[in-house]
């Protein structure tokens, strides 16, 4: 560890990961360089930034104004001290800077896995003078220096109910207009920006972003750790291009914090992965999701699930229809058993709006209530499931009146109701009261090894309880106590496993990922729909959590039920589906691809993602997702046709050259196409439509 008082530069990181500081003449520090192992363009020092942006009530011009300029307060923050060590397999590096006109302390806290090109950083604020400050905003990563927005293009990702992972891009400049900077001698104040809002932090957008340049390669990939709001944008500073990642915003979230004397605040982190491109940077944003996510065994385990909800029961179970899908699923080579929403629901209203008290319905479950069929499941060699939504309580729920107003979100001392419904707000000791004794119920009495949480309701911009200075503030700060709450469930009950959804994927972001075994990726109920969802999936999730339906069904032609199987391979298979009115012949198509799955799924647990056609679009005729492991010597690569040419030729860069071997591991007929190894790629032949097949790809060189 080391402490710097008076440098002038100084350079931190790892074999991985490089990166250059300076003190500016206004006595900001500034990155001036951050590249990759093999990188050897750095930044340009003339368009750095101070590392820390922020503003505040009566210190700033905040979002609408000029970035960066005099009046930003992150001008104001003066380099004061750092400190720098390795610790668990990651280095970290701390700059404290001062402004002392207010007594405000910034902390810039930087880390990295050792040996990854991923950088992650947060800002912790303290209020050292003796009056109040308000926070408006505070940046958690600030990189300028990047190449001219000419030479760059800007990625996003739509994600929306259904329809989430949607990839486009498009050139940075046309964004971010030419302004002529040399004659007005101002940077310009356009600017690509993206923002998440409200309860849903990846409603609209994936809080992630990258941005790659056109001749070289290099891509620069993000995410914004936020489960509640967020920001970012890329724009142009000085001859360079700028990045900022944020929390949220008083501007586009009504978020605001008070800080009195003492008085800390940290944001949400961001992350940014370097690679030469896109593939290798998000391959190693996917080995640093798994480095900062809590351990779990069924990270490794990768358990297959049967949900009975999807195209099947679609929230309608009961005793006579969930055993003979037990039964059915057992023999399919499911290992944990699901029973998804309408368990509780014993209202012949409906239980959208009186959902609450979790108690199994007795008119569902007439013959020995839940306990037989979770003990029907336990028999039948698999663990039991069920659905919750544990932060709604419905208007017609008992547990609306008994709980105190304050353990609800609220705006103007009046409680908020969405959709015939009332949100917990977790910091409240009622609120996680209740939570806790109910999965301690479900969980501990009951024996439940598997919690779906989910969560369909959308509260924008937030809540205002007594302590809260914005509505933004407090759903950030209901949405980390929700967290705190889930980390405390999983220390009780470690062999718990969760899967995080939000009417699919409304919640895919990376500080539930860190805590959640699985995520749901979508809702999409179409199985031509989901191939490109399935595809992108991996861009926001690693393929072990990545919850992908295969809802296989009697009606299904064999092409059909082997393209909804084959979809899920390379992800978590959530096998669904009437098996139990399926004949002999199609349920070996699913054990068939069960099998293959089990044989497989060891290596995702470690490959990483790469797309052999590009990043997926939402209709395009081929569609290609890989998986490499870390030395090279395995790779799968599925591979969708909904049309086009029956024939394609994919090529495979980090193979090119060796003698590899193909083997189509699914579906298991020869009739349904052929892959061969061609010295560059795969030439691939699917003669009909949908097609779909699974190659695994081997050398020994």
């Amino acid at each position: 560890m080391a402490s710097n008082q008076a440098q002038n530069e100084f350079t931190w990181g790892h074999e991985a990961l490089r990166a250059r500081f300076a003190v500016a003449a206004d006595g900001t520090l500034r990155l001036v360089e951050l590249a990759g192992p093999d990188d050897d363009s750095p930044a340009t020092s003339d368009s750095a930034l101070p590392l820390v942006e922020l503003t505040a009530l009566g210190h700033g011009s905040g979002w609408s104004g000029p970035r960066f300029t005099g009046t930003a307060f992150g001008a104001r923050l003066a380099y004061r001290a750092h400190r720098t060590g390795r610790r668990d397999g990651w280095d970290w590096l701390t700059v404290e800077l001062h402004d002392p006109s207010t007594g405000l302390t910034a902390f810039a806290e930087l880390t990295s896995p050792t040996g990854l090109p991923v950088l992650r950083s947060r800002v912790r604020l303290r209020n050292e003078g003796r009056e109040p400050l308000v926070v408006q905003s505070v940046s958690s990563l600030l990189l300028g220096g990047l190449p001219s927005p000419d030479a760059l293009d800007v990625h996003r990702a739509r994600n929306d109910w259904l329809a989430e992972c949607r990839w486009y891009a498009e050139p940075l400049r046309a964004g971010v207009a030419d302004i002529n900077m040399d004659v007005h001698e101002h940077d310009s104040r356009a600017a690509v920006a993206l923002t998440g809002r409200g309860s849903w932090p990846t409603d609209g957008h994936l809080a992630m972003g990258a941005l790659t340049e056109r001749e070289g390669g290099r891509a620069w990939v993000w995410q914004v750790e936020s489960p509640a709001g967020w920001r970012w944008d890329v724009g142009q500073r000085a001859h360079g291009t700028y990045m900022a990642l944020n929390g949220p915003t008083d501007a586009e979230h009504q978020w605001r914090v008070r800080l009195a004397q003492g008085e800390e605040f940290t944001t949400v982190p961001g992350a940014l992965a370097l690679g030469p491109n896109v593939d290798a940077a998000m391959g190693a944003l996917t080995s640093y999701r798994r480095a900062i996510r809590r351990p779990h065994p069924d990270h490794t385990a990768l358990p297959v699930v049967f949900n009975d909800y999807m195209n099947t029961l679609m929230g309608d179970p009961t005793t006579a229809k969930l055993l003979p899908l037990i039964d059915a699923a057992a023999d399919a080579g499911a290992e944990y058993f699901c029973i998804d929403s309408g368990w509780y629901d014993d209202d012949t209203r409906g239980w959208w709006d009186s959902v609450g008290a979790w108690q199994p319905s007795p008119r569902r479950f007439p013959d020995g209530g839940i306990q037989a069929v979770l003990d029907r499941i336990r028999e039948r060699g698999m663990v039991p499931g069920l659905w919750l939504e544990p932060e709604v309580v419905g208007v017609r729920s008992p547990v609306a009146s008994e709980l105190p107003a304050e353990a609800f979100f609220q705006r103007d001392g009046v409680r908020l109701t969405e959709q015939g419904r009332h949100q917990l707000d977790l910091r409240h000791p009622a609120a996680r009261a209740h939570l806790d004794k109910t999965v301690d119920r479900i969980v501990g009495d009951w024996g439940v090894g598997y919690l779906k949480l989910d969560y369909n309701i959308l509260v924008d911009p937030g809540t205002k309880a007594p302590g809260d200075l914005a509505p933004g503030a407090g759903l950030l700060g209901h949405a980390h106590a929700y967290l705190d709450w889930l980390s405390a469930v999983l220390d009780r009950h470690p062999g718990l496993v969760v899967e995080n959804c939000a009417s699919g994927g409304m919640r895919m972001d990376g500080a539930t990922l860190a805590v959640a075994q699985l995520q749901s990726t979508s809702d999409q109920q179409d199985p031509l729909r989901y191939a490109p969802i399935a595809a992108a999936a991996p861009t926001a999730v690693p393929p072990e959590q990545g919850a992908v339906w295969a809802y296989p069904q009697p009606a299904f032609d064999d092409d059909l039920i082997s393209w909804t199987l084959g979809g899920a391979l390379l992800g978590r298979i959530h096998l669904s589906g009437h098996l139990n009115h399926m004949s002999e012949h199609q349920l070996a198509l699913v054990r068939d691809a069960v099998t293959v799955y089990k044989s497989i799924r060891a290596d995702l647990a470690q490959a990483l993602p790469f797309w052999p056609l590009g990043l997926p679009g939402w209709t395009d005729e081929w569609l290609a997702l890989g998986l490499r492991l870390p030395d090279d010597r395995t790779s799968y690569v599925s591979l969708w046709r909904r049309g086009g040419p029956s024939e394609l030729h994919v090529p495979l860069q980090h193979l090119a050259g060796r003698a590899v071997q193909a083997e189509v591991l699914h579906p298991s007929s020869p009739e349904a196409g052929r892959a061969t190894w061609d010295g560059a790629g795969l030439t691939v032949s699917m003669p009909r439509t949908p097609g779909v097949l699974l190659v695994r790809l081997t050398w020994d060189g």
